[in-house]
């Protein structure tokens, strides 16, 4: 069973764009990619470049499924799984996450 942890309310993240989290020591990107109440959560380090910087990426449809590019070197990753889609020896972490009354929360 799931512990979920609060993150903020899901009018504090623009449809459209990503946030970043403080979760357990690591920082996670939180994506908002429309105006409905649904989030989805990857680690926040590009590990190419390893900065974390996946946050601000852009987010985008591949054979519809939603991807976020990185800023820094465009790679593409997977919003539910994490799956980078140019080189799978760099795929990050996914992380579970839902809009609970209104607040994005993380499964920890």
């Amino acid at each position: 069973m799931n512990q979920w942890l609060t993150i903020c309310d899901i009018n504090d993240i623009v449809p459209g764009t990503g946030v970043c989290a403080l979760v357990n020591q690591e920082q996670v990107a939180i994506f908002r990619p429309s105006q409905e109440q649904s989030v989805l959560a990857i680690s926040n380090q590009d590990p190419f470049a390893r900065s974390n910087v996946l946050s601000r990426g852009l987010i985008c449809e591949h054979q519809d499924e939603l991807w976020v590019a990185s800023p820094l070197k465009k790679q593409h990753f997977h919003l539910a799984s994490g799956r980078c889609l140019e080189d799978e020896r760099f795929n990050v972490k996914a992380y579970q996450a839902r809009v609970n009354n209104g607040v994005v929360e993380i499964a920890v």
